[in-house]
């Protein structure tokens, strides 16, 4: 199933799309600052200058766990993309159908990397992953404000499935709404 990919002319040369290994953490971490700095530039009220999501033993414990694959783009063996995944199941719910969905945690790819098709090449390896798992769908949830992202998984073809919403009470400088 992971395997070279070709994207189109002009873009990375050759790509690998594999399942992430211990020796891909410090890639992954490089981008996951990126990525943390773009949601604190979209929410600075809510996301931390320079944080990232996990360290290196989370990381390593997500590695390890079935149901939370990591997929890498691999390019000449650097890390150039990630898609942080989540086997999710409903099973006997009162209300909802049984289902199991492949929900994208997180997708990122290197800044000096965007445009070359590592996003396309990794989504679609997700699709296929989550079909060879016997998924029903591809679930994401994008930021409010990343419309490069917006525009990125619409252009799959993928919908609003729902909407979170928020009404601020307090700002950070201390006032109220209403």
């Amino acid at each position: 199933m992971m395997g070279k990919n070709h994207p189109k002319e002009g873009s990375v040369p050759v790509m690998e799309i594999t399942f992430a290994q211990s020796s891909h953490i410090p890639g992954i971490l490089d981008l996951l600052r990126q990525v943390g700095q773009v949601h604190h530039q979209i929410r600075p009220d809510l996301f931390r200058p320079g944080a990232q999501k996990y360290d290196v033993p989370a990381l390593e414990a997500i590695l390890q766990d079935s149901d939370r694959p990591v997929l890498v783009a691999l390019n000449e063996g650097k890390v150039t993309g990630y898609a942080f995944c989540i086997l999710q199941r409903v099973q006997d719910d009162p209300v909802l159908r049984d289902r199991k969905n492949l929900y994208i945690d997180d997708l990122c790819v290197d800044a000096d990397c965007r445009g070359r098709g590592v996003a396309s090449a990794l989504y679609r390896q997700v699709c296929a992953y989550a079909r060879d798992l016997g998924c029903q769908a591809v679930t994401l949830n994008v930021w409010c404000g990343n419309d490069q992202a917006m525009a990125f998984y619409e252009k799959r073809g993928l919908k609003p499935q729902k909407i979170g919403m928020e009404y601020i009470l307090q700002e950070s400088g201390g006032t109220y709404g209403l």
